[in-house]
């Protein structure tokens, strides 16, 4: 397992209680299971990538704890309900740490190595996305 960066830490350090929670156990997991990415704050927020391409990250929103998977749309996976309204991206949202399921979270881990957009050359496509794996 990748260490999580002092940055991500720390805007886990920043949530409330239940949000803090939620956050450690997300970032645990992903870094658990994609092992070989790079995680920093990007945009304000934390996230990991593959050879430079944004795969999953997550954010405080008014909903709550919002993952978000940028190539997700393509899992076909229902949970991930929340869909990107010009990209791939497909979300879910927990209030508690008692709504992730680890194995649906392993299961799209696992998914996000396998179908990947390529987000990395977006501006230099201008807007354009291509299909990576």
């Amino acid at each position: 397992m990748k260490t999580i960066s002092k940055d991500i830490s720390a805007y886990n350090n920043s949530q409330t209680t239940e949000d803090k929670a939620i956050c450690e156990l997300l970032a645990k997991e992903i870094s658990t299971h994609l092992s070989k990415a790079e995680n920093k704050i990007w945009h304000a927020h934390p996230v990991w990538f593959l050879d430079g391409n944004p795969i999953t990250g997550y954010s405080k929103q008014k909903k709550g704890i919002r993952l978000m998977f940028w190539s997700g749309a393509d899992f076909e996976e229902e949970q991930l309900s929340v869909r990107g309204e010009k990209f791939k991206d497909a979300s879910v949202f927990y209030k508690s740490v008692d709504e992730i399921n680890t194995k649906d979270l392993k299961r799209w881990l696992k998914k996000s190595t396998e179908i990947q957009w390529d987000y990395k050359n977006i501006v230099k496509r201008k807007g354009v996305l291509e299909r990576l794996k």
